[in-house]
């Protein structure tokens, strides 16, 4: 790493300009996929996609974190990061267009799936760029403005349904269209000329011998030597399970209790966790990486409690507040655990350290999630005829019971076997290096 990231890694201060091109650099990353993911699962309906496409479709989030450890590569030995965050949000912004322009459904599937490849890996390259020119500590403040573009996505389509209009001026009804995914260009576009402004961030590996597993983005797995690592990497793959079933299916059950707005109800989430993530720092330094992300997974915990207790006592605010910990979860398990990551890494592999962890838990923990609580629903749940017409009933009682309890292990195992290495044994590596 260059004596110029290093100074501000360990320098806490950092200047406006860079803290306000890192802030909008988050906002704009995760503001480009709620845009046109929201509303995918409709477009997808209207085009004729069902069965095993489509759930490649709504899998593809998950598939596209596949090539995170090799973007972190390429990061970490090759190319500063900025330069390629930039090409991967311009391919994504030309593959958006291209979705938007197929008829062919298998196509359709198929360029999405390619889209998320450049897009999901973005997601651990802006981490490893907000701390490269940031303290560890103050990456939440950075971060804090993805949820705020997070949310801002949902705005957004509100103005975009005010600004299209039909032949006689009446606002075009743009959910289910190909609007969304040209609005999702836009967005990535904009982000690509953002990152080429954003502070050098060159590859701290670059000129060192590379190999077959160097160039699959594997030497992150390395890491998993050490034990406390392996044990964080393994519950956060597992909380994938649990989490996952409110990340896809929430929406099945607030419209099984007759809920109307789901998307906006559920975007209060978003809207908590833009305040929460100001508060991480804090519980970082009074509290430690460990029992900041025992608090995410305490409130993980409470989250299927609520949803529970609203199912067998018809209480609507249950589920309003099961919804509104969200914040908590993402930021304090989530994010405490990058940064817990960031600190563990050497710095050479750092961004693949960081695609590792998104690897992990928002690909093969959400591809195994999807799956496991598909298959839960289908466990408690009845179909039936009425007149000719299916109509599904689902026994929530059961589900909600099952992830409590599995959430609740994970955060006990968390409590028992994870333990975080003080700064001293961190160093030593190197000291004896």
């Amino acid at each position: 790493m260059t004596k110029d990231i290093a100074a501000r890694i360990d320098n806490p201060g950092m200047s406006w300009s860079i803290r306000i091109r890192l802030s909008l650099m988050m906002f704009l990353q995760f503001m480009m996929f709620p845009v046109f993911f929201m509303t995918l699962a409709t477009y997808m309906k209207n085009i004729g996609v069902t069965g095993t496409w489509r759930a490649l479709a709504m899998s593809s989030q998950a598939l596209g974190c596949l090539a995170s450890p090799l973007v972190g590569m390429i990061a970490d030995r090759h190319f500063a990061s900025q330069k390629v965050l930039a090409v991967l949000n311009l391919l994504g912004a030309a593959l958006l267009v291209m979705v938007s322009r197929v008829a062919d459904p298998t196509l359709v599937v198929v360029l999405l799936i390619v889209q998320q490849l450049c897009y999901m890996p973005t997601w651990g390259l802006t981490s490893s760029i907000a701390m490269s020119h940031s303290p560890a500590e103050k990456f939440p403040q950075i971060r804090v403005f993805g949820s705020i573009g997070w949310v801002a996505a949902g705005l957004f389509s509100l103005v975009a349904a005010w600004l299209f209009v039909d032949d006689a001026g009446q606002a075009l009804k743009i959910e289910g269209t190909d609007i969304p995914f040209l609005c999702g260009a836009g967005t990535a576009l904009v982000a690509a000329i953002v990152a080429l402004s954003l502070p050098n961030t060159p590859p701290p590996a670059k000129g060192q011998k590379a190999s077959v597993i160097d160039a699959l983005g594997l030497r992150s797995f390395s890491l998993m030597k050490d034990p406390h690592f392996a044990i964080f990497i393994i519950i956060a793959t597992l909380v994938m399970i649990p989490f996952t079933i409110y990340w896809s299916y929430c929406s099945v059950f607030l419209k099984d209790k007759g809920r109307d707005f789901i998307t906006v109800t559920m975007g209060w989430g978003q809207f908590v966790e833009m305040f929460v993530m100001l508060m991480v720092p804090y519980a970082l330094t009074r509290l430690g990486i460990k029992w900041t992300m025992v608090v995410g997974l305490v409130a993980l915990v409470v989250r299927y409690l609520f949803f529970l207790g609203g199912d067998w006592y018809s209480q609507d605010w249950m589920y309003f507040a099961a919804i509104l910990v969200h914040g908590v979860i993402f930021g304090f398990f989530f994010v405490g655990g990058q940064v817990y990551v960031d600190k563990g890494a050497p710095k050479e592999l750092r961004a693949q350290a960081q695609g590792l962890l998104f690897l992990i838990t928002f690909g093969i923990g959400m591809l195994a999630g999807n799956f496991i609580n598909e298959w839960l629903i289908k466990v408690y749940s009845t179909k039936t005829f009425v007149a000719g017409v299916e109509k599904i009933t689902y026994n929530w009682g059961p589900i909600w019971q099952i992830t409590v309890v599995s959430s609740a292990v994970l955060m006990l195992a968390l409590i028992l076997f994870f333990r975080v290495k003080t700064a001293k044994e961190l160093a030593a590596p190197a000291q004896a290096a």
